[in-house]
């Protein structure tokens, strides 16, 4: 047997090891679509605390998923998935949204890039909208689509006010954005500020995460007729 198929058997063996408890499979399954703190994954699950540490720290020793530091609240992390850590398992019931609204603060990078990757890859309508909209999208967001061949229309930053419809699922894909609307989105995507770092290279990572987060996410969401 060749070392690559000895390795990759054992790396199936400790992710089932890991899922093999029925609390494990339900965190996975609730950080699929996207992140939460600790907080807010301990009152989704009705778990207690120490239980779900001690869950999260099996889950992060069988690297599947991690943590990232809130820009917004610096003493709250998110957890999230690995990318790729779940590719060998089925993915669990498609839900369902007549439109996807993807929220940042400023309404000037992320959430224009995200809806631009989710109009390319589903058939669900996607727009976008700020908890504080910009005057306009921010330049170096639009050079960063051009870089990436990214169609992305040159629309107004708005507020969430003036874009949520009923029946939207609402993706906040920034920590300050999250945290101002409360717990009660359903899904949120912790994704750093590249604006804060200014340099294209902090763009073309923003746009990174975001398209693998679309990509796992759009095959799963049906549009409501």
């Amino acid at each position: 047997m060749s070392s690559d198929l000895t390795s990759d058997l054992q790396r199936r063996a400790i992710l089932h090891a890991a899922l093999a408890d029925p609390a494990r499979l339900q965190i996975t399954d609730t950080l699929l679509a996207g992140d939460a703190s600790p907080s807010e994954l301990a009152g989704m699950l009705a778990m207690p605390s120490n239980l779900l540490a001690h869950h999260l720290h099996v889950l992060e020793q069988a690297g599947i998923i991690t943590r990232r530091r809130s820009e917004g609240d610096r003493r709250r992390t998110y957890l999230q998935l690995i990318p790729g850590a779940l590719d060998s398992l089925a993915p669990p019931t498609a839900r369902a949204a007549l439109r996807v609204l993807f929220v940042c603060t400023a309404n000037s990078a992320r959430s224009h890039l995200a809806a631009a990757l989710w109009r390319r890859a589903s058939t669900v309508p996607a727009v976008s909208a700020g908890t504080h909209p910009a005057a306009a999208i921010d330049p170096r967001a639009i050079a960063a689509a051009g870089r990436h061949r990214l169609p992305l229309p040159r629309l107004r930053p708005r507020h969430i006010s003036d874009v949520r419809q009923d029946g939207d699922l609402i993706i906040t894909v920034c920590d300050l954005a999250h945290e101002e609307l409360g717990e009660t989105l359903a899904v949120h995507w912790s994704v750093p500020d590249p604006v804060r770092a200014g340099d294209p290279a902090a763009f073309d990572a923003a746009l990174a995460e975001l398209s693998h987060r679309v990509q796992r996410l759009a095959p799963r969401l049906a549009a409501i007729r």
